[in-house]
């Protein structure tokens, strides 16, 4: 039995100490002290033992990693685990001295906790340790990601009926009516070139040193687009907001470089606008064999133009995989299923303006080996005290086209720099986070492998997880819209479109 561990100086004073049963901290202490007596110095061992307790010892530099056990415990396992809680050290601490001891000390004593439990060895390597210590929660990021956006749409929202208000006022004020109060703007809809208007005159009179003319809308009337002089109502109005805590021309400065994009769209951008996006995750074990793997699309449709709002899209599903669609709830499913086009089931509706609109999903989940779309081989092998890693990657998809392709490798702590044999691509080491990144500009049906070879101190389970993370202009199942018409004429509409396929989890475990 594992009765404690500790880091203590040559002098037998504990830093930190963890006891697996219960003793006295007088116990503990007493025994620390004694520990460096029993030592001989003419000799090498990696053991002392007195009467009733054993220690196994490894010097680190100025100091001890000692274990405290009983007699009778196994010396091979006990050896084995040493090996290990030294390895652990500097995980968490960059010098093997007691300042840094100390002020990691919580840090180590909940790794210790991973290694023995109730004086018993666990079965865990390094990366199962450095995996459990950080308490990583999906649900979590997926909680604080949720409250961020929320945030974000809410004080959104609070600019947008700010700005609603402020133009009220200067059409009543031009008018010769009386400004609606606050009441009057709880659910009444602004048209599409009132609202254009309003986020350009806001930026132009944010940025003053540049004087530019406002975009000419064909919707909305001329008189919105003109440049007027801010009045004292709309002053008090944001001297208002402003002392209710809410920094209004500031927040609406920083945003207006990102407002002048939108306005301003690239050249390559059609008034039809198609986003093909898609994402994946994929587990598979180190032997072969995919544990699970998820795919999901989207079409987002955006319209910049109230003469195209009454369309339909043409699709071609070549997709032989099984792959679930699920239409909006708004679209004809009927036309949908029966000519794979995307209409809305009323013809007599258009899509909305100047907004992402998703209008079709699908969805692929499968465990069959064959639609991995990369594949990769990692194969450590022990040789002597180090590890020889071959790692190669295939292409199983040839008709994709993989960019910036960086496949990442857990390292050893402590042992230095891999020494790198053959490699198709590049690699950096970072010593840091311990991660040697295999970075690849381009994977295709041209250059569909390649491998990586190296040497560093270590044990086969130390390189795993293997990631992988790469972008891709072309998508993994294939469905494309092939042609955009008009509802009324069966007229083509020139349309652009955007596809995107990323990775959200790909594991090698």
């Amino acid at each position: 039995v594992l009765l404690a561990a500790a880091v203590c100086t040559k002098a037998g004073k504990a830093i930190v100490s963890r006891q697996f049963v219960e003793m006295t901290r007088t116990r503990i202490e007493g025994l620390l002290a004694a520990f460096p007596k029993l030592m001989n110095t003419g000799k090498q061992h990696t053991f002392v033992e007195t009467e009733s307790v054993r220690y196994v010892y490894q010097p680190m530099e100025k100091l001890y990693m000692v274990l405290i056990t009983t007699k009778n415990s196994n010396i091979l396992e006990d050896l084995e685990t040493l090996r290990l809680f030294s390895r652990v050290i500097p995980e968490y601490c960059r010098a093997l001295e007691e300042n840094e001891i100390s002020d990691h000390c919580f840090d180590l004593i909940f790794a210790f906790d991973e290694i023995v439990a109730l004086g018993y060895r666990e079965n865990v390597n390094l990366a199962q340790i450095r995996t459990f210590t950080e308490m990583e929660s999906h649900e979590e990021k997926v909680f604080r990601a949720v409250r961020e956006t929320q945030e974000r749409e809410a004080k959104a929202e609070m600019r947008r009926k700010a700005k609603e208000l402020q133009q009220a006022r200067r059409d009543a004020e031009r008018q010769g009516k009386k400004a609606p109060g606050f009441g009057g703007f709880g659910s009444s809809a602004v048209s599409g070139g009132i609202t254009a208007a309003m986020i350009t005159e806001t930026i132009i009179e944010t940025e003053k040193p540049k004087v530019a003319p406002a975009p000419a809308r064909p919707s909305g009337p001329s008189k919105a687009l003109k440049l007027g002089a801010k009045g004292k109502e709309v002053d008090n109005f944001v001297d208002k907001l402003k002392s209710e805590g809410e920094n209004i021309m500031t927040s609406v400065g920083k945003r207006s470089t990102e407002a002048a994009k939108v306005l301003a769209p690239p050249v390559n951008v059609e008034s039809v606008h198609m986003k093909i996006e898609e994402k994946i995750s994929l587990t598979c074990g180190r032997d072969g064999g995919l544990q699970n793997m998820e795919l999901h699309g989207m079409i987002m449709l955006h319209i910049s133009d109230e003469k195209f709002a009454r369309i339909r899209l043409h699709l071609e599903n070549e997709d032989k995989r099984g792959v679930q669609l699920q239409t909006h709830p708004n679209v004809d499913k009927k036309l949908f299923t029966a000519e794979s086009q995307i209409g809305l089931k009323n013809p007599e509706k258009s899509f909305p303006i100047n907004s992402d609109v998703g209008v079709l999903k699908w969805r692929l989940q499968t465990t069959e080996e064959s639609f991995i779309p990369l594949t990769i081989n990692c194969w450590p092998s022990e040789s002597g005290n180090s590890c020889d890693v071959n790692i190669e990657y295939e292409l199983q998809e040839e008709s994709l086209e993989l960019n910036d392709v960086i496949i990442t490798i857990p390292l050893p702590s402590g042992v230095g720099a891999p020494v790198i044999g053959e490699i198709d691509g590049e690699y950096r080491h970072d010593s840091r986070r311990n991660l040697l990144e295999w970075c690849l500009p381009m994977i295709d049906a041209k250059n569909k492998s390649g491998s990586l070879e190296f040497s560093i101190a270590g044990q086969p389970n130390d390189f795993f997880p293997v990631q992988v993370s790469f972008v891709s202009k072309k998508n993994y199942c294939n469905i494309q819209v092939t042609k955009v018409t008009q509802v009324d004429g069966n007229s083509p509409v020139r349309f652009s479109t955007e596809t995107t396929f990323l990775v959200d989890k790909y594991e090698i475990l």
